[in-house]
């Protein structure tokens, strides 16, 4: 066509199929493995795991995915494998066919290389295992799935229009593994199998996510609750206060502790809510169907996993109306303390007045004495000046005579120099 594409036409295009599901069989097996950096995994070095990844696929003469690539799926050996990079962490599926052997067996797990594993750019964030069996009928789901899992904690249900049974318990094998149990009916064509691999590897690994914010939440919990007794302590005794700057200084103490929290709490709660929002979303596509009355994974995360996510929540808005309730007390105390000065303020100006009025009065005195002084040295001088044309006069009468002069003459120049400066 005679028309140019957007550059990033084709990568945004591309992006839609970036994950394909992986294909499996049944009956057969799969090993999924999760691992995340202890800390700072969104800002990780991702060379690291790409290396880690390439060594893998090097023992079994596998090839590359592409350089900037955050997915990769193919042959490694006889089995199939599925890497995924993502924001916060690096996945594995390992998919086999044919008989599996004893349930659960962890030997399955030793299709990763142990020293492999032991040179992973983090620590496990969880693990499972998978057995996939053919069943015609129901007779043999629920005795299987009785003597594999904790009937306590067991969920079972029908998925995709009852072609498909699952069932876990969600527990931590004496291996260290999870393990997941699912069951086709035969026809079941190989990539819907796949498909429900898949979503059950993202329901358990974005739980594992989610969690870590329920474990933020009680950790933070205790200290919380000392910050938000100093805050009300503060608050209760804003009012008897004598000093309000001391006060001031207090709830910065507290602010500054509180926007730490925020500052290493924020992220985990966010992520947490958008990991739980993507376990409610795989768990509804599976379109979950009761299995002889037992419970379904569903109804699970209802009664296990909602409650920890609701004291997520909670906790998160708790430390927002911590900050908050700080951002109200702050304005308080600076409109405290502004009043307190506005009041300082207005004594000043009014002892100011009262000096200025001391003052006034006492330029009217000294102007007083000024007049008197002034005129004293006029008379003299004028006493002087008139002598050799008043030889016959008394000089005590003269200078009788022009001191009221000389008087008036003084103090009404004194008062138009004054207006003048005035004016």
């Amino acid at each position: 066509m005679p028309l140019d594409d957007h550059p990033l036409r084709y990568v945004t295009a591309n992006e839609l199929h970036a994950r394909p599901f992986p294909v499996a069989r049944a009956p057969g097996w799969a090993a999924f493995l999760a691992i995340k950096q202890a800390e700072e995994a969104a800002a990780r070095d991702r060379a690291l795991e790409r290396a880690h990844l390439l060594e893998l696929l090097d023992r079994f003469g596998a090839p590359h995915p592409q350089p900037d690539a955050t997915h990769w799926y193919g042959r490694l050996g006889r089995h199939w494998l599925k890497w995924e990079s993502h924001t916060e962490f690096v996945t594995y599926t390992l998919i086999g066919e044919g008989e599996p052997g004893p349930p659960f067996d962890p030997a399955l797990f030793a299709q990763f290389p142990p020293d492999w594993l032991a040179r992973a750019p983090g620590l496990r964030l969880t693990s499972a295992l998978f057995r996939i069996e053919l069943a015609e009928g129901d007779e043999r789901i629920a005795p299987e799935a009785d003597a594999w899992f904790v009937p306590e904690s067991l969920a079972v249900s029908r998925v995709l229009d009852n072609e498909l049974v699952i069932a876990s318990d969600f527990r931590i094998d004496p291996a260290g593994h999870l393990r997941f149990a699912i069951w086709v009916r035969p026809g079941v064509g190989e990539r819907r199998i796949g498909r429900v691999v898949q979503r059950l590897c993202e329901i358990e690994t974005y739980k594992a996510m989610a969690m870590l914010g329920f474990a933020r939440a009680r950790a933070l919990s205790p200290e919380m609750g000392r910050i938000e007794a100093r805050l009300s302590a503060l608050v209760a005794g804003m009012a008897a206060a004598d000093r309000p700057e001391e006060a001031l200084d207090s709830l910065l103490a507290i602010s500054a502790a509180i926007e730490g929290m925020a500052a290493t709490a924020s992220y985990r709660f966010g992520a947490t809510s958008a990991y739980e929002a993507i376990v409610a979303q795989r768990i509804e596509a599976l379109r979950e169907e009761r299995f002889e009355g037992r419970q379904t994974l569903a109804e699970f995360m209802a009664r296990r996993f909602d409650p920890a996510m609701r004291t997520v929540a909670s906790s998160r808005a708790r430390l927002e109306a911590m900050a908050a309730r700080a951002i109200r007390a702050g304005d308080l105390l600076r409109t405290r303390v502004d009043v307190d000065r506005s009041a300082q303020s207005q004594k000043l100006l009014a002892s100011m007045d009262r000096r200025a009025d001391m003052a006034l009065r006492l330029q009217h005195t000294v102007e007083g004495l000024s007049v008197v002084a002034v005129s004293y040295y006029g008379v003299g001088l004028l006493l002087y000046l008139l002598a050799p044309l008043t030889h016959s006069i008394d000089k005590a009468w003269l200078g009788a005579a022009v001191t009221p002069l000389v008087v008036l003459v003084t103090w009404i120049g004194l008062r138009r120099i004054r207006r003048r400066l005035h004016g």
